[in-house]
């Protein structure tokens, strides 16, 4: 393949698997600081990429334009103006599949390995899977750029003198940021129990909530009022103001979803509490130890992972997050910090 000097790289959704993709694009940037990158994501994820300033990141409108099959035609040809030389599809589904065929060579795919994982949910083989970060760093390795995460970099923390909100956090304690909620409820530590978690760690700590949503935020608040220690940042904090108090973070503690991705990309611990999912299937957060994962009893509860992503479950596996006691939650806070 001659030198390539524009690479698109396609990641649309979801905001974990997206901020997953970032650690990914520093070592391609390292690796070629003179190769151009175009990245194709949704609008709502842009100020993940903050940090490449100088990408084309471009904004794809699946409930206009792009719409379809003929918006999906239209994209192609917008995309084609660009004049890359490779695409990267990190994403792999209905739509980029469609844009692959419409594209030709030069389009390489990320192998997701559906069969490894089927097997893995149906208890044939219980096992480590690839992680996702190495999926991600295998396609840029099909175009011969030999990456490898034996050195990896992170960003500085961000300066948070701009946030009015820092003239009343403490931050001569830690640093701990808890992100309560998942996608799915069958990955969501209950509320209560994570109360009793921030009750008795907001002691020695500070504490900054992380969510998104109207109810997330409104639950968010009602625990920040009730303890001057903590501090919701759901409600009035855009994206990238969130991020910018997550990269100074001591410790992110996490259900399986966005924010401990959002938190790994900057190098900061994650705790991360585990439901019906598993990180055997690949989407544990970035460069983090694996005891700093508390998973659900697997003599009591068999059959997890009982889904890749945490939307199908036994009824009786819906509270089986719960069976992990906020004592056990506090004590692997305290050998982490």
């Amino acid at each position: 393949m001659e030198a390539i000097k524009h690479i698109l790289i396609i990641r649309l959704s979801s905001m974990g698997d997206v901020a997953m993709t970032v650690p990914i694009i520093r070592l391609v940037k390292r690796r070629s600081p003179s190769t151009k990158i175009s990245i194709l994501t949704k609008p709502s994820y842009i100020e993940i990429f903050r940090e490449f300033k100088e990408a084309n990141i471009i904004s794809i409108d699946l409930k206009g334009k792009h719409k379809g099959l003929f918006g999906l035609v239209k994209l192609y040809y917008e995309l084609k103006q660009l004049g890359v030389d490779v695409v990267i599809d990190l994403h792999g589904v209905l739509r980029t599949n469609f844009l692959k065929l419409l594209w030709g060579k030069n389009f390489y795919q990320i192998e997701k390995g559906r069969k490894e994982k089927e097997n893995l949910i149906n208890g044939k083989h219980f096992q480590q899977l690839k992680t996702t970060h190495q999926r991600y760093l295998d396609v840029f390795n099909n175009i011969n750029y030999n990456l490898s995460f034996s050195k990896i970099e992170f960003p500085k923390k961000s300066n948070l003198s701009r946030h009015a909100i820092t003239s009343k956090i403490d931050f001569s304690k830690k640093l701990i940021g808890i992100a309560p909620f998942a996608k799915h409820k069958a990955k969501t530590y209950s509320l209560e129990q994570m109360k009793e978690v921030i009750g008795s760690i907001s002691k020695e700590y500070t504490i900054l909530l992380f969510g998104g949503g109207k109810n997330e935020s409104k639950q968010l608040k009602i625990i920040s009022e009730e303890n001057k220690k903590v501090f919701s940042l759901a409600e009035e904090f855009s994206l990238s103001d969130q991020l910018d108090f997550i990269s100074n973070l001591d410790l992110m503690i996490s259900m399986d979803s966005a924010n401990g991705h959002l938190a790994a990309m900057y190098g900061v611990k994650v705790l991360t509490i585990w439901g019906v999912t598993h990180p055997y299937a690949g989407f544990a957060p970035f460069n983090q130890s694996s005891k700093y994962s508390i998973l659900v009893d697997k003599n009591t509860y068999p059959k997890i992972p009982t889904s890749i992503y945490g939307n199908k479950s036994p009824e009786e596996y819906k509270q089986a997050i719960n069976s992990i006691a906020p004592e056990e939650i506090i004590k692997k806070i305290q050998e982490i910090i």
